[in-house]
């Protein structure tokens, strides 16, 4: 599958881009490279093979989940310029 020139100016156009022809011809390319990339990945036998997540068959280290931070809350609501039953007051904002 190629595409042509009248094709890159229709897309230009749709997307509001002003491509001289310099532009034009760069993009021809690049697409019609993409489009042949694709055509002969599909060409490929790919009977038995099993999809991946991810390239690499690797596992994340995880590390225990446990708490390193102190209750800090009181600290914090006595810097709040106006608390109240544990909860920082704003002004309304919203009528």
């Amino acid at each position: 599958m190629a595409i042509e020139l009248k094709d890159i100016e229709n897309i230009a156009h749709l997307a509001r881009l002003q491509l001289n022809t310099a532009e034009k011809a760069e993009a021809l390319g690049s697409i019609n490279n993409i489009l042949m990339m694709i055509d002969e990945m599909r060409a490929l036998d790919t009977a038995g093979v099993e999809p991946l997540a991810h390239a690499f068959e690797a596992s994340q280290r995880l590390r225990e989940d446990v708490v390193t931070e102190t209750d800090q809350r009181a600290a914090l609501l006595a810097l709040a310029p106006n608390a109240a039953e544990g909860l920082f007051l704003v002004p309304k904002v919203l009528e």
